[in-house]
């Protein structure tokens, strides 16, 4: 890779690793504002989940295949920064959800993997491609490990108000700061590896008719359902167990160390075998780790073996799934082709979020929402298998021309 594709990822890697960091602490702050503002889970488990609902949506994506990313994630940064800080100040739920949920979610749309990735994958060959998606994953990964056991430090110190209102000042500096280094704003400057030019509405219709791209959609609906629910309610489930909060921001802490090593790996592996195979073995791995951690005995090992293992196999298929789509069509208009699959993806993490929520309000367990979970991740192991991209380590010419 070139001096500036280079700089164009390692940017990337840092505004995922800040955004999708301080996202997935946001479940060590379930405790302390439910009791602060007299609330219950589910109501702050709804508001997260309308939160991974809302950063789903594509129309950042969209903006940045027709503006480029640049001005897309300076704004994104500017409203991080603002829906943090509000948050912070927040004296009912109904505005801590409206914050979190709105301006958080749409924050994360435009600075996270969507838009990131669609401006990686327009400086980059498709044969490397899922390496230097990998690298933006791992980014991510770094920033769950190292923002985790951050955010619990800043709410000790700080408390829950404090410690949001620190993450919005760093939001600002770091997403809005950063996003001058992205590539200029060039929308209509082809790649090397487009073959064909075609509207975005030509490629969106041409997507959603085809049968592996739907099985590609309805696979990644199980990631967000995993992840999301497990970042939100893992702490919870841990300390309603009797184990620490230390241990709780542990074992979520290494979900993100862990997945640095997986993320890399499944982009490796993604340019030299089959994704959709890759894929079906991660979902399936997913689901017998996860019975594994509900049948073996609950303790402060097996607590951290547990996030440590699910972290190799967490955002793995980030830079698999995304493959798969630029493999399919090209870079031109991969931010909104992917931003179609990452809505799938949300809409399985709000579903996890506030299931998780709702199942411990009426049962006093999470234990329903843990087996949907496992049946939903032998599911999408099934879904991969029949996806047809030819060879789907480089363009399927059929498809991409």
């Amino acid at each position: 890779m070139s001096r500036r594709t280079w700089v164009v990822v390692l940017v990337g890697a840092s505004m995922v690793f800040f955004t999708m960091g301080t996202r997935q602490s946001i479940g060590l702050f379930l405790k302390p504002v439910t009791e602060d503002l007299d609330t219950d889970r589910e109501s702050f488990a709804l508001a997260l989940a309308a939160h991974n609902l809302i950063l789903g949506l594509p129309v950042a994506a969209m903006l940045s295949d027709r503006l480029g990313p640049r001005r897309v994630v300076a704004g994104a940064g500017l409203l991080m920064g603002a829906g943090l800080a509000i948050a912070s100040r927040a004296d009912s739920v109904a505005v801590f959800g409206v914050s979190l949920a709105l301006l958080f979610g749409i924050a994360v749309s435009g600075s996270s993997f969507v838009v990131v990735i669609g401006a990686v994958g327009k400086e980059i060959p498709i044969s490397r491609q899922s390496f230097a998606f990998g690298l933006i994953t791992a980014g991510a990964s770094m920033g769950m490990f190292v923002m985790v056991p951050i955010a619990q430090g800043l709410i000790d110190a700080f408390g829950w108000r404090g410690a949001l209102a620190v993450l919005a000042v760093v939001a600002v500096l770091v997403i809005a700061g950063a996003s001058a280094l992205l590539p200029a704003d060039d929308p209509t400057a082809s790649s090397a590896t487009d073959h064909a030019i075609e509207s975005m509405s030509d490629a969106v219709r041409r997507a959603v008719r085809n049968r592996s791209y739907l099985l590609l959609t309805a696979g990644f609906f199980v990631c967000g359902f995993h992840v999301a629910f497990i970042a939100a309610h893992l702490p919870a489930y841990l300390t309603d167990e009797g184990l620490s909060d230390r241990t709780a921001a542990i074992a979520l802490s290494m979900v993100g160390l862990f997945n640095i090593a997986g993320s890399l790996t499944a982009g490796w592996l993604g340019d030299r075998y089959r994704r959709r195979t890759l894929l079906a073995g991660l979902y399936l791995s997913r689901a017998v780790v996860m019975s594994a951690f509900l049948v073996v005995p609950l303790t402060s090992v097996s607590a951290v073996v547990f996030g440590a293992v699910m972290g190799v196999l967490w955002l793995s298929t980030v830079p698999l799934t995304s493959g798969l789509v630029a493999a399919m069509y090209g870079p031109r208009y991969l931010s909104s082709l992917f931003g179609l699959v990452f809505l799938s993806h949300q809409v399985g993490a709000f579903l996890g979020v506030w299931l998780g929520g709702r199942a411990f309000d009426s049962t006093g367990s999470y234990d329903p929402v843990w087996a949907v979970a496992v049946v939903l991740g032998v599911a999408a192991a099934l879904i991969h298998i029949p996806i047809a991209v030819g060879d789907d380590r480089s363009p399927a010419p059929s498809m991409a021309s």
